[in-house]
C-alpha cells in the first residue's frame, strides 16, 4: 500500500489538489442541486412578498467566505490538477476545468445580474407589483441555475475519473 510519505512531494502535491476539487466540485454541485430541487421548488410555492424577501435576504447571506472560496476554489483546483496531474488525468481535468469555468460565467453573466435587480426593486414592503418583479426573476434565474447544476455535477463527474485514472 501507497502511503502519502511514500509519494514524491509533486505527487502529494497533485493528490491533494485532486482530493481538493473533488471536494469543492461536491461541494458546488450539491449547492446547485440543492437550489434546483428543493429551495426553488419550496419558494414558488410562497406567495410574492415570501418569495421576494427571502431571495433579497438569501443573495445577502450567500456572499460569504465559505461560499466564495468553493465558488472561485472549483475552477481552480480542477485547472491546479489539469497542471499537476499525470497524463491519464489531464484531459479530465482540462474538461472539468472548462466546465467549472462556464459555472462562473453562468453565475457572473446570469444569476448575479438577476440578484442584483432583485434587490434593486428595493426593499419588500416597498415594492408596488411584487408579482412583477418576482416574474422577472424566477423563471430566468431557475434556468440558468439548473445550467450550473449541470455544469457542476459534469464537472465533478470528470474529477471524479480523473482520480480514477490515476489510483
Amino acid at each position: 500500500m501507497t502511503t502519502t510519505q511514500d509519494l514524491p512531494p509533486q505527487s502529494l502535491l497533485s493528490t491533494v489538489a485532486l482530493a481538493a476539487a473533488v471536494l469543492v466540485a461536491g461541494l458546488q454541485a450539491g449547492t446547485y442541486f440543492t437550489w434546483s430541487t428543493g429551495v426553488m421548488p419550496g419558494l414558488a410555492r410562497v406567495d410574492d412578498r415570501t418569495f421576494v424577501g427571502a431571495l433579497q435576504q438569501i443573495n445577502v447571506a450567500i456572499v460569504n467566505p465559505l461560499f466564495v472560496a468553493t465558488f472561485v476554489g472549483a475552477p481552480v483546483l480542477a485547472a491546479a490538477v489539469a497542471v499537476l496531474g499525470g497524463p491519464q488525468a489531464r484531459p479530465w481535468a482540462i474538461a472539468a476545468t472548462a466546465l467549472a469555468v462556464g459555472t462562473v460565467a453562468i453565475t457572473v453573466a446570469g444569476n448575479i445580474p438577476l440578484n442584483d435587480a432583485l434587490e434593486a426593486a428595493g426593499r419588500v414592503d416597498a415594492i408596488q407589483d411584487l408579482a412583477a418583479v418576482r416574474a422577472d426573476f424566477e423563471s430566468r434565474w431557475v434556468l440558468l441555475n439548473a445550467a450550473r447544476t449541470l455544469t457542476t455535477a459534469g464537472a465533478l463527474a470528470l474529477l471524479g475519473i480523473a482520480a480514477l485514472r490515476t489510483s
